[in-house]
């Protein structure tokens, strides 16, 4: 048997074996986010919004008919990401867990800084619904670096971070303040960049700005719990002290019912905040990796964008921080109180329960002295209307003649044995009734 192969000697195209259901996504996921890259000047306008499923869903609905209408491709129905060009600019979409970016791309000739004013370009933006709540707008201006540009200008000299980065190919600068259009501006001056490398340095630092933003978000939820989880350490001071004093078992069930209700308002508390904790957690832990890969070497005396926000972000994300480990600190507080005051209930209720058994027993003894006592009385009771049977036979035999001997003697000889007989039965009797 002969097998056929291709004229050029190669197998044939195809998979060669079943493919795992995940394996395109997972092949697909390290091509999701490619930079874009930038061959000259340009203008970068970024927006994000915090958006649901439900939300995130109309926002993919509305830009695909923003595409159609203008006669572009739109993105798939399971993309996360999709990017639009067209001469002179282009828009790129991204659609995360809990957010959607908008980053839109315009050529830009050169001239002042910022110029015109971000908000004149914002049109198409204003024309796409508003997806959710909008949390991100960034206006980064992409320049070549003259002498005549001086990049500390346009920005607030109190607040001003300054950074040469990619190895001092570019210099970057912003005041991390919203303009009057509510841009964060960030000046990027172009000294020795490759289009790959000023596109990769665009995307950082538009990511610093957004997950800078995103990881503050967990300073307000904090701000909100604070309250209630000092409220829940002083009422769990003063279960404690109560804890001290022993007023009884009604005490102890009362002190019980508050802590578990303390308890169940701080679960709930907890696991309302928690992802917002641990998002923030991830969000910081994204821009400082952001940071180190745009390579910072400090410029003068100006801060370094890595410094500056240590500085200004690292106080509210310890904030967080504590936060959290107060509220964990505080469940196992309640869990471990709840639990000793549980024993002492328990122990309580056994102390109640070994008196009643107690109480029980010496009931049950002193009804078995009174059975005793009953029983006896029984025995002569019956005994005795025996023996007065035994002797109206006697007399009534006596006066028939059938009896030789005295009937007050035989009656006397029948008591013992009546009494014998009437014992051995009334103990049967018990006997079987133990045995039931």
């Amino acid at each position: 048997m002969t097998v056929s192969r291709p004229a050029d000697g190669l197998q044939p195209a195809g998979p060669l074996f079943a493919a795992h259901p995940e394996r395109d996504a997972a092949l697909g996921e390290v091509h999701a986010r490619p930079f874009q890259a930038i061959g000259g000047p340009a203008r970068i306008l970024h927006f994000a919004f915090m958006t649901d499923p439900v939300q995130g869903a109309a926002a993919r609905a509305a830009l695909t008919a923003w595409c159609v209408a203008r006669g572009r491709a739109a993105p798939q129905p399971n993309a996360k990401h999709h990017r639009i060009d067209w001469p002179g600019g282009g828009l790129r979409w991204e659609q995360h867990a809990e957010f959607t970016t908008y980053t839109w791309q315009f050529e830009s000739q050169g001239g002042a800084p910022f110029a015109p004013r971000a908000g004149t370009l914002a049109d198409d933006m204003r024309r796409l619904p508003q997806p959710g709540p909008h949390l991100v707008s960034v206006d980064l201006h992409f320049l070549r670096e003259t002498p005549d540009i001086d990049p500390a200008e346009p920005f607030d000299p109190s607040s001003l971070a300054m950074t040469l980065v990619n190895r001092e190919g570019a210099l970057a600068a912003t005041d991390y303040r919203a303009d009057a259009d509510g841009f964060v501006r960030i000046l990027l001056l172009d000294r020795a960049l490759t289009p790959p490398r000023a596109g990769a340095l665009v995307q950082r630092l538009l990511e610093i700005e957004t997950y800078r933003m995103l990881a503050l978000l967990g300073l307000p939820q904090a701000q909100r719990v604070a309250p209630s989880v000092k409220r829940i350490e002083d009422e769990l001071t003063r279960i404690a002290e109560a804890m001290k004093d022993n007023d009884g078992l009604a005490e102890d069930r009362k002190l019980l019912d508050d802590l578990t209700r303390i308890a169940a308002e701080l679960e709930a508390e907890v696991a309302a905040s928690s992802y917002r904790f641990g998002a923030t957690r991830a969000y910081d832990g994204i821009v400082r990796q952001r940071l180190a890969a745009i390579g910072e070497t400090p410029l003068e005396s100006w801060p370094p964008f890595s410094s500056f926000l240590d500085r200004r972000m690292a106080p509210a994300l310890r904030t967080c921080t504590m936060l959290e480990e107060r509220q964990t600190a505080l469940s196992t507080k309640v869990a471990r109180a709840a639990n000793l005051l549980r024993t002492r209930v328990d122990v309580e209720i056994e102390r109640q329960n070994r008196d009643l058994l107690a109480s029980m027993n010496e009931r049950t003894r002193l009804q078995l002295r009174l059975q005793q006592t009953v029983e006896g009385l029984s025995v002569a009771a019956i005994s005795y209307y025996i023996v007065g049977l035994v002797s109206y036979l006697f007399k009534g035999s006596k006066d028939a003649g059938l009896l030789p001997f005295d009937p007050g003697l035989a009656t006397a000889a029948a008591v013992p044995l009546a009494l014998i007989f009437v014992a051995v039965v009334v103990r049967r009797i018990r006997r079987g009734h133990d045995a039931d």
